[in-house]
């Protein structure tokens, strides 16, 4: 029997749903983060405002309350990136992506330590961990040296304290020890780590290819085989012939379902070259978004599911600045609106 093809509307409308992009979210903040396999943090606003987008009465101090009662995790996982993640995910995620992270460090550090001369590094940080609880990035800076103190994070698991971190305090500079803040992580072997983390990815974004998920996971080619013959997967092909896995019961939405207009922050996940095939963002407005002088991204808004034009806020005048790409039709102007209004009073 030949696989089902999907068509690029179908594929945009299941990132969509998985994303909570096309229905909101009733459930909990760190559930709707499992859902949607985290959120990049690089910005703290950007967290925000991203799951402002996707689910229902949010409110700002609702996620810097659970970053503080420690329900969800600020730290530096896929791709040496911050993400913000469900609790009960992060030990999973680290374990999974800890030896792809430390290698792609390593590459990118031409003349800096070695493995061995990171893992003395990171004894010396664990101690500091034991006598004081916490380490800003100044003291981490002064105690193993500024070119380190990043990379250090890869050899002692570490995330990222509040009150840093949040809309209040955007910088995310302080720093404790992840098995004092999350909890001793579980007896789990690397190949099941990957295993898990490659069922979150295809909840959260799939149906997907095996290069979409190295693309966002970080983790190399040679882990993905035996981590998906852990799964048991269906497949799918793509209208370029790709083959695309995906969770056996995940969601597969009608394709004509209506999607309201949708607010995107920067360093938004569903606008990365992973998910090129749901063409939330159309190839020709990517060099737009995305450019040398502008690599974290613009803010954006989505009509019918696709990147339509950029937001910013202005805080002279608490409002929501918006540029379309192309004239808009009256009712899609006054949704855009209406949800700009509904934004700038949730920055305000």
């Amino acid at each position: 029997m030949s696989e089902r093809v999907l068509t690029t509307r179908e594929l945009n409308r299941a990132v969509l749903a998985r994303q909570h992009l096309l229905e909101p979210s009733p459930n909990s903040i760190a559930q709707t983060l499992a859902a949607v396999g985290g959120l990049q943090a690089q910005y703290a606003p950007s967290m925000y405002v991203g799951l402002w987008s996707r689910m229902r009465g949010v409110e700002r101090a609702a996620l810097t309350r659970a970053l503080e009662q420690r329900a969800v995790i600020q730290a530096t996982l896929m791709r040496v990136t911050i993400h913000l993640v469900a609790k009960r995910d992060f030990w999973f995620i680290a374990l999974a992506t800890r030896q792809a992270r430390r290698e792609l460090w390593l590459r990118s550090m031409r003349k800096g330590a070695t493995a061995a001369e990171l893992e003395q590094l990171a004894a010396r940080v664990r101690e500091h961990l034991g006598q004081h609880g916490q380490i800003s990035r100044k003291e981490l800076d002064a105690l193993v040296g500024k070119p380190h103190a990043i990379g250090v994070g890869l050899w002692v698991d570490l995330v990222r304290a509040p009150t840093a971190g949040t809309w209040e305090r955007r910088r995310a500079d302080l720093f404790a020890l992840a098995e004092e803040w999350v909890g001793q992580p579980p007896q789990m072997s690397a190949e099941d780590a990957a295993a898990r983390l490659v069922r979150s990815y295809l909840a959260g974004f799939g149906p997907a290819s095996n290069a979409d998920i190295v693309s966002y996971t970080g983790l190399p080619r040679r882990e993905l085989g035996p981590a998906c013959e852990r799964l048991k997967l269906r497949t799918f092909r793509s209208e370029g012939g790709d083959e695309l896995l995906d969770l056996p019961r995940a969601p597969l939405p009608d394709p004509q379902q209506p999607v309201g207009v949708r607010f995107l922050p920067t360093w938004d996940a569903t606008l990365l070259v992973h998910a090129r095939r749901a063409r939330i963002l159309p190839e020709e407005h990517r060099p737009k978004i995305f450019h040398v002088r502008n690599p974290h991204s613009d803010a954006v808004f989505l009509v019918d599911g696709a990147v339509a034009g950029t937001w910013k806020y202005r805080d002279r005048d608490k409002a929501i600045e918006l540029h379309p790409f192309e004239k808009l039709d009256a009712a899609t102007q006054r949704e855009l609106r209406e949800h700009a209004d509904r934004l700038a009073a949730f920055h305000a």
